[in-house]
């Protein structure tokens, strides 16, 4: 464990040992299944919780001068960077809820604002101990003799193995993020700002760290940009009275601390929390920051889901059926205006959060192929759709796909997905797939990836 003090990585080895003691206790015929006391994934984990990972849950050292940090699979992205800003440093890539993890972020995909300058999550490892179909603890690195499994786990969503322990790469910060948001009435003029914003680094002579937006109708796009800044005027709260996303239709520019801009969208779950009711000022008042987060939102979802509170309500209020679209998609920015425009014809959702992303590097990750030379821009949309008389659930999430695989794109499978498996694999490569899965699950101990994340098993 590079870094790591003698006392970290004795209790990190001990960990090592009991984890793999439970797993060599299992029945040689048992599928797999990771259990998590919590979940970002908008699909069903069925029959999840063989294994327990709880344990690992430490940073185990943060380098100030390699700019590194080492830590256990399932530390929190909250955790982390309340690690690393002390030092003067965060990762490279934050996703944007504070309970999303290291190991889920690299074996199932992140984004944020820094994306289109550093990829994804994934882009910054340098090297990752994974626990195998076999029961085997790897330590993966490009350059090795388990690059083929270095390369294969993004995306592989706990198919192959669970990452035990990751040693990132981590950027330098400043106190204060400086953000602007610019409006654009035309979709065409906003990716083409976009685009240019991506490609020079900088707008008006301000050099840009983060770049994202919002779009809350065909004629309301908001680019919002942000700079590293060691000084600011004043700084905002969106941490509980005060709500982020609905700032950026009302000021052209603002200032955050650095951990707030990071969270600037967990306190309201991006804008799903409106849904909760938890928008209203007394209701924030009375709840405080204490539960104004992603987490306990999500709790809230899954008693939902299991008692089917919201669909009784529905029925009883006479509302026709509807069909959730919670998905993350990703299209090349010159086919961004033409997805915007299918979709604010087809999906009456809004708002909808987009985000730039470019492979920080031409490096293959061969279950999620991307165009190293091409700038993709990322469409974020989570609420439900009404079904019309005849609509079959899954209409309006399958018209999505093919639109998205017309244009060029690809989508994220933390969500239902709903591919004919023939497509699935040509989408995210089988023939690389299943040679990894023969090598380091050989018995199919762990789920088949198109089981997880199509079939719901």
């Amino acid at each position: 464990m590079p870094g790591a003090s003698t006392s970290a990585g004795t209790a990190h080895q001990g960990r090592v040992r009991r984890l793999r003691a439970r797993w060599a206790e299992l029945p040689p015929d048992a599928s797999i299944r990771l259990a998590k006391r919590t979940s970002n994934l908008f699909r069903h984990r069925r029959g999840a919780g063989t294994v327990h990972v709880a344990e690992f849950t430490h940073v185990l050292h943060v380098d100030p001068v390699a700019r590194t940090a080492d830590v256990e699979g399932m530390v929190t992205y909250e955790q982390l960077v309340d690690a690393t800003l002390p030092h003067g440093l965060m990762p490279l890539v934050v996703p944007q809820l504070k309970t999303i993890t290291l190991g889920g972020a690299v074996t199932g995909l992140g984004i944020e604002s820094s994306s289109f300058r550093h990829g994804m999550p994934h882009e910054s490892v340098l090297e990752l101990d994974i626990l195998t179909g076999d029961g085997q603890v790897v330590t993966a690195r490009p350059d090795n003799e388990h690059r083929a499994l270095f390369h294969g786990f993004p995306n592989s969503y706990g198919t192959l193995g669970y990452a035990l322990r990751l040693t990132i790469e981590l950027q330098p910060v400043r106190p204060y993020v400086h953000i602007r948001h610019l409006r654009h009435r035309d979709p065409a003029a906003y990716f083409a700002q976009l685009a240019e914003v991506c490609a020079a680094g900088e707008h008006a002579g301000e050099p840009v760290d983060f770049v994202d937006g919002t779009i809350f109708g065909p004629d309301e796009q908001y680019l919002t940009l942000g700079t590293f800044t060691d000084q600011a005027p004043y700084t905002s709260d969106y941490t509980w009275l005060d709500i982020y996303y609905r700032s950026i239709q009302h000021r052209g520019e603002d200032y955050l601390s650095v951990r707030d801009y990071l969270w600037r969208w967990d306190t309201d779950w991006f804008w799903c929390s409106a849904a909760l009711g938890v928008q209203k000022r007394p209701v924030r008042r009375v709840l405080g920051r204490r539960f104004l987060r992603s987490d306990v939102y999500w709790k809230i979802v899954a008693l939902d889901r299991r008692f089917g509170l919201s669909r009784r309500v529905d029925r009883w209020r006479g509302l026709p059926p509807s069909e959730p679209v919670v998905q993350d998609i990703e299209v090349p920015v010159d086919r961004a205006a033409e997805f915007l425009d299918f979709f604010h014809r087809e999906i009456p959702i809004s708002p909808i959060w987009v985000c730039p992303v470019r492979l920080r590097a031409p490096v293959e990750w061969p279950l999620y192929t991307m165009n190293p030379d091409t700038l993709y821009v990322n469409f974020g949309f989570w609420s439900s759709v009404p079904l019309a008389t005849g609509e079959a659930p899954g209409t309006h999430n399958r018209l999505i796909e093919r639109t998205v695989t017309d244009l060029g794109g690809r989508k994220s499978l933390y969500s239902e997905g709903f591919y004919a498996e023939d497509e699935f694999w040509k989408l995210y490569n089988g023939p690389s797939y299943r040679d990894l899965k023969a090598r380091y699950d050989p018995g199919d101990r762990l789920l088949d990836l198109y089981e997880k994340c199509v079939r719901g098993k």
